[in-house]
């Protein structure tokens, strides 16, 4: 459900989203970065968030991740949920963007941008749903359409599927196929 108070703005912004992209660390995750002793890398990502994006995928709207670092462990995160558009090592968030949006042939309207710090800001720009996690730094979160409730890597990105969803008249049926 949509939160009462949600400006129509958002409301309108986010129904017409075909394409929900997400950066990964700080926002999929929390930001921490853990390293074993033999220097593999590990990430927590929430199982809500997950849940989130499979859902979005089943109901039409594409799924991306870009993130500046590289992971195999995004790899492998992204492959279970089936989402194919994963972008690592990215050090132009926006020009990769671009390249997705002319490879889906879609407009910059019909994207929403989920990012928590300055390397998503120009990526963030051109989006027409531009989102910002409750955590994100002081200058996304002022440049940001609208922003979460709930921390990256907490429960973040499910808000922004479930506000997608709802703005797009989802949200019942989807609640409803759970209940069955």
């Amino acid at each position: 459900m949509l939160p009462n108070d949600l400006p129509a703005d958002i409301r309108e912004r986010a129904a017409r989203v075909k394409l929900a992209v997400f950066d990964v660390d700080g926002v999929l995750t929390d930001g921490s970065l853990w390293y074993t002793a033999d220097g593999h890398e590990i990430k927590a990502f929430h199982v809500l968030d997950g849940l989130g994006l499979k859902r979005l995928l089943a109901n039409g709207v594409e799924v991306a991740v870009i993130t500046a670092r590289l992971s195999h462990v995004v790899t492998e995160r992204m492959a279970e949920l089936g989402v194919a558009h994963v972008y690592q090592d990215q050090k132009d968030k926006r020009a990769c963007l671009n390249r997705l949006l002319h490879a889906l042939r879609l407009e910059a309207a019909q994207v929403a941008y989920t990012g928590d710090d300055l390397p998503d800001l120009a990526a963030m720009q051109i989006a027409g749903l531009s989102i910002a996690v409750a955590n994100a730094h002081a200058w996304v979160r002022e440049r940001a359409h609208w922003r979460t409730r709930l921390a990256g890597g907490h429960g973040a990105a499910r808000e922004v599927c479930d506000l997608i969803l709802a703005a797009q008249g989802k949200a019942e049926s989807e609640l409803a196929s759970f209940l069955r």
